[in-house]
């Protein structure tokens, strides 16, 4: 293991908060740190094969200066014992932690803590798949300490922050917290660092005590780091190729895994390629009607503190062309789904990491021959995958594919809502016929383990808000 890394506090506030809400009136608290060491690299012994089972050695030691941010309950007796790491994601070209956004609703909720970690090189320092408001650009003065050596110590960096927060002696950036267990999280492109450190790194490091990849593409990230063409420069062919593979996580897994993903991470960025089975540790979650990015994270979780009226936050669910990154040529992904799954999906993970019962298993999207597109029903909605009442009774086509414009915008999907005549002929009673069928169908996928029980309420409040569903 090498000598432990070194934290210091930051002082004042980081200039990229949770959100626009208070995060101190959730009775949360945010504090940021720079931690420093020497890292490792590793390297392959042999092949890389195909079902996950690689085998590495160390390679190189590098010295590094990175960062956490933690956000954990001011009131000790509130910290529920998890501590939940992410790996942050610097594809947008900033040092961003999208499953606090997607799931920060759920942690607040439960008490647990969670912590942001800088693993590479392009959130401090730019150079990433595309450029954007890197740490150094962003705050030149109190990031400019910070030196990264390459994303070939990512893997050892990211060990090197979880083993600093799972210090159980109160010599931690969590305090006096005392941690039970640390689940990892990654989206995206983070996703594709932590397939790669689930099949060759964790059983040297032996960290964390779960893994929920979220949104993987086909392929682990390489051992030197993550190679993707660039969305601007590069047509969507080219972008596909870049992220295909068949890499699967490896079948004797250590610890409980969770991979959750949309509709076009299934296609468009290959994570269905490998086609890969659940296992004694695994469980996979392919959600019907998802997107890679949806309004949700594009849009409402800036806002959702967890106290919205239903009315206000069904306004900041709408689809929507219009985004601060750009604009795309039609109405983006408003299904929710994913933001409530994830949620069931981190909690079934965290229960399972302590001893408890596995998540329940669920039908994989149903793709059509050439593995390029989906199968799907007369609303043009997928069919298999983890049905929620957004697709089984839509107001809406929903969609993780088929999207253009500018950047990143092909991540984001479609929802092409219905007109009066197709409502009327879903819901020949109108309103309380749709929220009666919707009730049906919430309490059905709650019932199989899908969304948990507490988000009932809001649920039905923001779908008697919303319907019908229209362009914002």
């Amino acid at each position: 293991m090498g000598t432990p890394a070194r934290f210091r506090l930051l002082p004042g506030t980081a200039p990229l908060p949770a959100g626009s809400y208070d995060l101190g009136g959730l009775g949360y608290e945010e504090r940021e740190y720079v931690f420093e060491g020497v890292a490792r690299s590793y390297r392959l012994v042999g092949e890389r094969p195909p079902d996950g089972r690689w085998s590495l050695e160390d390679d190189a030691e590098a010295p590094y200066v990175s960062r956490l941010v933690v956000r954990s309950p001011v009131d000790p007796g509130r910290f529920s014992g998890t501590v939940v790491v992410e790996w942050n994601n610097v594809s947008g070209g900033i040092d961003a932690g999208p499953d606090w956004m997607y799931f920060h609703r759920y942690l607040v909720a439960r008490g647990h803590a969670w912590v942001g970690v800088t693993a590479q090189k392009a959130g401090i320092d730019g150079g990433g798949i595309t450029e954007g408001f890197h740490l150094k650009l962003l705050d030149p003065a109190r990031y400019g300490v910070l030196s990264h050596p390459g994303d070939r110590w990512s893997f050892d960096i990211f060990s090197q922050a979880g083993r600093l927060v799972g210090t159980a002696n109160g010599e931690s950036p969590l305090g006096g917290l005392v941690p039970e267990r640390l689940v990892a999280v990654g989206e995206s492109q983070s996703a594709a660092f932590l397939l790669t450190y689930i099949n060759g790194v964790d059983g040297h490091a032996r960290v964390f005590d779960g893994f929920l990849v979220h949104g993987r593409p086909g392929a682990g990230a390489a051992l030197d780091g993550f190679h993707a063409a660039r969305p601007d420069d590069s047509d969507l062919g080219e972008i596909r190729r870049t992220l295909e593979g068949r890499d699967r996580i490896r079948d004797d897994v250590r610890v409980p895994v969770v991979v959750l993903q949309s509709e076009t991470d299934v296609i468009l960025l290959g994570g269905g390629g490998p086609a890969q089975p659940d296992g004694e540790r695994l469980r996979l979650w392919e959600v019907a009607g998802a997107a890679h990015a949806d309004t949700y994270l594009l849009v409402a979780t800036n806002h959702d503190d967890g106290g919205l009226a239903p009315e206000r936050l069904a306004s900041l669910l709408q689809p929507t062309t219009e985004l601060v990154i750009g604009k795309t040529e039609t109405p983006i992904n408003a299904g929710p789904q994913q933001h409530y799954v994830g949620q069931a999906a981190l909690d079934h993970l965290i229960r399972w990491a302590g001893g408890g019962a596995p998540p329940p298993a669920a039908a994989r999207l149903a793709v059509d021959e050439e593995r390029t597109g989906f199968v799907v029903d007369g609303h043009g909605n997928v069919e298999g995958g983890v049905r929620t009442p957004w697709v089984d009774v839509p107001t809406a086509r929903l969609s993780g594919l088929g999207q253009t414009g500018e950047s990143f915008a092909f991540l984001f999907g479609q929802t092409e809502p219905f007109g009066g005549a197709s409502l009327a002929a879903c819901y020949p009673g109108g309103r309380r016929d749709y929220l009666a069928r919707f009730a049906s169908s919430l309490d059905a996928t709650i019932a199989a383990g899908f969304i948990l029980p507490d988000d009932r309420t809001e649920i039905l409040a923001v779908a008697e808000a919303s319907y019908p569903l229209g362009p914002g």
